[in-house]
Parts: structure tokens; C-alpha cells; sequence
């Protein structure tokens, strides 16, 4: 049975109301199967850096060995921003494992690189191995079995580290085979889709710390979902980035949110 580990978690965000992600992840844990999930009580703390570049560094540890004494095979993770799925990455077997990161954003900084010190935007960099060696993966996934969707808001310094993985574009996800097809070229035997909720267009959802236009579509990317699904076996899950303004907010969102957790689950 799919196991659901709610992560509250809010430090990795550079938003100024990064704690509403608390609030995002409790809406989506409430439409959960109640027997099924395990929800963290992550500290509210904002934590030191630790004389690092990524701000909240001491906090964000913290989390991620809670994730490791909870995660198991199968597991859908609710964020909280979007680095949760750094921490679930750590704590699985990654041998023959491709990822898809399906963000807005490319989140290929480094803590070198970063114009804010915020985890998220180093997350796909940590998973490849790369940036802060505290959280970095080590051995990090190689290059060639990542695939990045519907990026669409990038900084300098994120060209030259995209430009070594696959790319599937907003536009390409109406070819309900192209994502698919991207994970089979890598090889790999398994896939765990990542999916900060900012991929999705403005229309589709509101509640984001910073919308992108010209996103994807909840049925768009859920039929892809589970095109994948039916070719290469799921290791796991990562729906994140959900920061609703108000309950209202919430509710208005639910349903595109939901759609993506039944392609996942």
C-alpha cells in the first residue's frame, strides 16, 4: 500500500511567507488516507548556517534524519518546499534510479551561486552531488538519468548545469508519451518524480510563493505521470511547494493538487 510522509518542512524556502508551505502541507495531509500517513513534527525553528552558505543549515539537518528513520519503499512525500526531496533521496537506494523534477524553476545553484541562501534553490544541484557537501548526496545521481520539466524561470548561473540534463518542455507534455520516453533513454529501473506544485500554470493553482506563467496543466502532467508509470516502476514521490494563502485559498487548489497525487499514488 502507498505510504504518505508528511514534511512540513519551511527552510529551505527564500519566501518571505515561507511558513504558509506549513499550512499547504497540512491541507494536502487532511485529504490523505489517515491509516497511510505519518506526519513530521518538524522543528518551527529557523536554524544557523552554520558557517555555510545555505542559511537554516542546522534546522534542515534536523529534518532530513527525521526523514531517514521514516522512509520506506513506495513512499509519497508532502512538502513543505521543494529540498524535502533531497532528504527522502538520501535515504533510499539510488543504484539504477532515474529522477524527474518537474519545477518552474531549475533550482541548479549551488550555495556558491545562490542569490538568496535558500536550499530549494540548490536542490537538484544537491541531488547530482554537487554544492554543500553537509547536504549534497554523495554518491549524487548522475547526469544522465535526471530529466527536468516544465523549467521555465532560470538564472545565469543554472545554464551550464541544465544544459547537461534532459529536458522535457511544458509544450512537450502534450505528447503524453514524451516524458516517458525521456525516463526509458536513461536506462534506469526505477523513477522518482519530484513536483514542486509551481510547475503547474497560474490558472491551474494560486497558491505558490512566486507564480510562473506558461506553466503545465494538473491533467497534462498527471496523464505523463502515469503514462511513466506504466513503463518504469515508481520508487517513490515528492508533491511540494503548496503555500496557500488562506483555508479558502486552499480548497480553491485541492483539486488540481489531488489530481496529481492520484497519478503518483
Amino acid at each position: 500500500m502507498t505510504r504518505f510522509l508528511v514534511v512540513p518542512q519551511w527552510q529551505g524556502s527564500p519566501s518571505a511567507r515561507a511558513m504558509l508551505l506549513v499550512d499547504g502541507a497540512s491541507a494536502i495531509a487532511g485529504d490523505l488516507p489517515r491509516n497511510a500517513t505519518t506526519v513530521l513534527d518538524v522543528p518551527l525553528e529557523a536554524g544557523e548556517s552554520l558557517g555555510t552558505g545555505v542559511h537554516r543549515l542546522s534546522s534542515l539537518q534536523r529534518i532530513r534524519a527525521m526523514v531517514a528513520t521514516e522512509m520506506t519503499s513506495d513512499t509519497i512525500v508532502i512538502g513543505g518546499d521543494c529540498s524535502v526531496t533531497v532528504a527522502a533521496l538520501d535515504a533510499i537506494d539510488r543504484d539504477d534510479l532515474a529522477l524527474v523534477w518537474c519545477d518552474a524553476h531549475g533550482d541548479l545553484h549551488t550555495d556558491q551561486t545562490s542569490p538568496s541562501g535558500a536550499f530549494s534553490g540548490m536542490a537538484l544541484r544537491a541531488a547530482l552531488g554537487e554544492g554543500e557537501p553537509q547536504l549534497a548526496l554523495s554518491p549524487g545521481l548522475p547526469e544522465d538519468r535526471v530529466v527536468v520539466v516544465g523549467a521555465r524561470v532560470l538564472e545565469d548561473a543554472e545554464d551550464e548545469p541544465l544544459t547537461r540534463l534532459s529536458r522535457v518542455s511544458v509544450a512537450d507534455l502534450e505528447d503524453t508519451d514524451a516524458l516517458a520516453d525521456a525516463v526509458v533513454r536513461t536506462g534506469a529501473a526505477r523513477v522518482w518524480v519530484h513536483i514542486d506544485v509551481d510547475v503547474l500554470d497560474p490558472a491551474e493553482i494560486a497558491g505558490v510563493s512566486t507564480a510562473a506563467p506558461f506553466g503545465a496543466s494538473a491533467q497534462a502532467l498527471a496523464a505523463s505521470i502515469r503514462e511513466l508509470r506504466s513503463r518504469v516502476p515508481l520508487a517513490g514521490a515528492t508533491i511540494a511547494g503548496f503555500s496557500p494563502r488562506s483555508p479558502l485559498d486552499a480548497v480553491d487548489d485541492l483539486g488540481a493538487i489531488l489530481r496529481l497525487v492520484g497519478a503518483v499514488a
